[in-house]
């Protein structure tokens, strides 16, 4: 088993930045790429971005691409988002997530491991 646990969130007002963190405990070897996903309110989940976990790759949705950057520390494991230029559209639940089976996760069906999710809110 491997467990997520995020913070980090909070209000903020447009423009402003975030840092998100995601700790990771448990079975972590068998864990091959991780990354984060959002749920705006009634809306379903969505890929923000993933690295791997033990290599240099990473990949982020175009709506956050140039804003948000993934980061990992394998020594602390814990996992990293840097979120900059803050927009209201950002507003939503985000989600840590884990994968044994995939170099990326830019799904939710390649996800093994979920986090409860931190809260983000961005005020106009």
């Amino acid at each position: 088993q491997v467990q997520l646990v995020e913070s980090g969130g909070g209000l903020v007002q447009a423009g402003g930045s975030l840092r998100l963190s995601c700790v990771v405990s448990g079975r972590t070897f068998s864990i091959s790429a991780m990354g984060w996903f959002r749920q705006a309110p009634g809306k379903d989940r969505e890929f923000v971005t993933t690295i791997t976990w033990r290599g240099v790759g990473t990949y982020y949705s175009d709506s956050v691409k140039g804003r948000f950057t993934i980061s990992r520390d394998n020594a602390k494991n814990t996992m990293y988002l840097q979120m900059n230029n803050l927009k209201p559209e950002d507003t939503a639940i985000y989600y840590c997530a884990a994968s044994t089976k995939y170099g990326m996760v830019r799904a939710t069906d390649g996800v093994d491991y979920w986090g409860k999710g931190t809260l983000v809110t961005v005020s106009s």
